[in-house]
Order: C-alpha cells, then sequence, then structure tokens
C-alpha cells in the first residue's frame, strides 16, 4: 500500500506523521531519518492492528502542491 505522510520542519528535528493513520508518528534530526523512521512506524502500526484484529484502513489521502503569488 503506498500512504500519504507529512513532514513537518520542528525546533531541532523533523516530525511525520501518516494522516490515514491515526497516532503513527515518527520523528528524525533529517527529513530522510524521518521518512526512514515512519516506514518503520507504519510497518509497526499496521501489525499492531492486524494482531489487535483490526481492519487496515486503505491510503486514501493524497498530497497536491498549489503553486499561489506570493
Amino acid at each position: 500500500m503506498r500512504y500519504a505522510i507529512v513532514v513537518e520542519k520542528a525546533a531541532n528535528n523533523y516530525s511525520a506523521y501518516v494522516p490515514d493513520l491515526p497516532g503513527c508518528v515518527a520523528t528524525g534530526y533529517t527529513i530522510e531519518e524521518a521518512e526512514r523512521e515512519i516506514r518503520e512506524a507504519i510497518e509497526f502500526h499496521l501489525e499492531g492492528m492486524v494482531e489487535d484484529g483490526l481492519p487496515i484502513p486503505l491510503p486514501t489521502n493524497t498530497v497536491h502542491y498549489i503553486e499561489v503569488a506570493a
């Protein structure tokens, strides 16, 4: 499956979350590290859902960029 992630700059690192998987979050000192960590977090999150007998949510969110005059 392909889930959209959001990576945000924090004061001293980056944080990432998955809109389709509430509670699935990760952090890293670089964008690359945050992406690596969120990939592991997604896998762990989905494994936990399977173990708990919960349905796996299908990815529904997408990301688009819109240009505007600043």
